[in-house]
This record gives structure tokens, sequence and C-alpha cells, in this order.
């Protein structure tokens, strides 16, 4: 299995804070600019007629679309909230084919709507397929756990324990202990705690102090984590985005072979 590079980003479905600017086209550049094999997005706008009509230059084809562009040719969306005007949800951007995927209610009461994007991918080399789950998950923390609980029960029920495994997104777990519970649970490693000793700080992304944003992995090697956002101009959404570089069991066993012959 080769390394790869993973991205996850809440967009704020294309607007700066509060709404004041779109910045749909920047995010593209900049999401291009990233360089990431898979990219997990959430708050992504699949249609909205009032700011079509509102805003110009505004895409012609859903946000999904227009993100992944030429650069991902495999894409797919969840819708989650839908209101008279349209409709948001999460969406999952990747350079590899993408052979199944489903999206799930995970909703824990009627004043939000949320939901769980699971996507399984075809990696190069005849290795495994990888299970990748996208989801933005509720604001308050005994809905989180339940949500959580069943994001459990879909990985054990779905995904074969030898499956490469990535969950990634915003979740709204400031206080982290969801996150641990959930970690705990599933055997999950957290990118940015492995590689730094702390969850990352993304919310609000030009002074982030609350960490909301998470990348899981099982099966991988986290080499690399970072947050970009805070001081180079990338807060065009009200989140930063945190990026990883992954290594699978393929090179993290050739570079254990290369340690024991220099050793030897």
């Amino acid at each position: 299995m080769t390394t790869i590079r993973v991205a996850s980003y809440n967009i704020h479905k294309g607007f700066s804070y509060f709404n004041r600017r779109m910045v749909i086209h920047d995010l593209r550049s900049r999401l291009r600019a990233l360089d990431s094999d898979i990219v997990f997005l959430q708050e992504v706008q699949g249609s909205h007629s009032g700011h079509a009509q509102r805003w110009q230059h505004w895409p012609d084809t859903p946000q999904h679309e227009f993100l992944a562009d030429e650069k991902w040719s495999n894409y797919v969306y969840g819708k989650n909230a839908v209101y008279d005007l349209g409709h948001h949800g999460n969406a999952v951007l990747s350079r590899y084919p993408i052979v199944h995927w489903e999206n799930l209610d995970i909703s824990d009461h009627a004043f939000e709507s949320r939901g769980l994007l699971h996507a399984v991918i075809e990696m190069p080399h005849k290795s495994p397929q990888m299970h990748v789950f996208c989801l933005h998950l509720a604001l308050f923390e005994r809905s989180r756990r339940r949500q959580l609980d069943l994001v459990c029960r879909r990985v054990r029920e779905h995904v074969p324990d030898e499956a490469p495994l990535i969950i990634a997104g915003d979740f709204n777990d400031w206080r982290g202990h969801s996150g641990r519970r959930f970690a705990a649970a599933m055997g999950l490693k957290e990118v940015y705690e492995t590689v730094h000793g702390q969850v990352a700080r993304s919310f609000p992304a030009s002074l982030p102090i609350l960490s909301l944003d998470r990348i899981y992995v099982r099966g991988w090697e986290v080499r690399q984590a970072e947050v970009v956002g805070r001081l180079d101009g990338w807060h065009r959404s009200d989140h930063a985005a945190l990026v990883a570089v992954l290594d699978g069991p393929e090179c993290m066993a050739a570079g254990q072979g290369m340690k024991e012959s220099a050793s030897g």
C-alpha cells in the first residue's frame, strides 16, 4: 500500500465568517494546493436556489463537483439537511475509484440533521479496499456519544478487521471526552494527537482555540499531521483544514526491513 495524503475540512457552505463573502472559488484553489489524495468535506452545499440568484459566479454545479473539478475524478455526496431552497451535507473526493458508498442518517433529534457518509475505495497495487467515513456530529455531547455508538456499530458490521480505515470530519468534540471513548473502543489513532501529543485546534480558523476537527485511522502509520489555516491566509471558512500523511502496511514493513538491514 502506498503513502497517501488526506485532508478534512468544514467549508461552511463556501462562505466566509458570518456569510459575508462567497469564497468557494478561493476554496477550490486552496484545496488543489493541498494536493491530497482523499478529501473529507463537511457543510457542502449541494444546492441552493437563493444563493444562485444572489451571488454572482455562484457555481452551476453542486459544490462537491465544483471543488473536485479535474483534480479528483471520484466523488460522492451525502445529503443531510434539506430545506426549501436547497440542501447540504458531507462529501468525499478521491483520486482512487470509489466502488461503493452509502449515506446514513445519524440525526439524534429534530433540530440537527446529521449524516454518516461511508465509502469504499479501491486502492492501487492490489492493496485491501479502504473504508472511509466522513461525518459531522451534533453540538451536544450526549447526542455525539449516541452518534459515535452508531459509527462503532457500522464499523463492526461492515468493515473487515484487516481493511484500512479512516474516519474524519467535524466532531464538535471540543472537550475531547467523546473522541477518547470512541478511539479506545475501536482501536483508532487520531492523527494530530499521534504526532503532536494533543488534538488539533481548528476553530475559529483565524485564531483556533477549540479542537473540533479530527482524523482517526486504523491500519495506518501517521507520518505527518498539521493544521492549515492559522496564519497563512487560509481561513476562508470558519474552520481550519486538518491534513495528514499516512503510510500503509507495506510502507511500514519496508521501512522496518531497511532499519533491520542497516542494523545488521
